[in-house]
């Protein structure tokens, strides 16, 4: 299965910078090769920000955002914020924005989401790892 548009997860982002593609799981690597486009939501480069902020990660958003667009085109997406935050209103199945935010980025189109998150999976079925 090809996939057009695949949204990246938190998590993902981080460990392609990294790890490259040995940082997430065959299945994951496969479609993050395949795919035509990858694309993460703002609130990913918000979530990053605040991991390098409270020194969960090493490095600032910016840097690993940045190294990402120049080595595997991976683009933010522009859908407008009113229709995800809309979108993400309808999602009461987690008190986590960041979640909710990225989660309903990918649904608007349903597009596959990559993420290691048990609790996304339970709930949005474009999501894969």
């Amino acid at each position: 299965m090809t996939i057009q548009v695949l949204y990246l997860d938190t998590h993902v982002l981080v460990w392609l910078y990294a790890f490259g593609i040995h940082g997430v799981s065959d299945r994951a690597a496969e479609q993050l090769e395949a795919a035509q486009s990858l694309v993460i939501s703002p609130m990913v480069l918000l979530e990053t920000e605040y991991l390098y902020e409270t020194e969960k990660i090493r490095y600032p958003s910016s840097v690993m955002s940045h190294y990402l667009f120049e080595h595997i085109a991976l683009t933010v997406c522009s859908k407008p914020f009113q229709r995800v935050a809309a979108k993400a209103l309808e999602m009461k199945w987690t008190r986590d924005p960041f979640d909710r935010l990225i989660t309903a980025q990918a649904s608007l189109d349903q597009d596959f989401l990559v993420t290691k998150d048990r609790t996304i999976h339970d709930h949005y079925q474009q999501a894969i790892w």
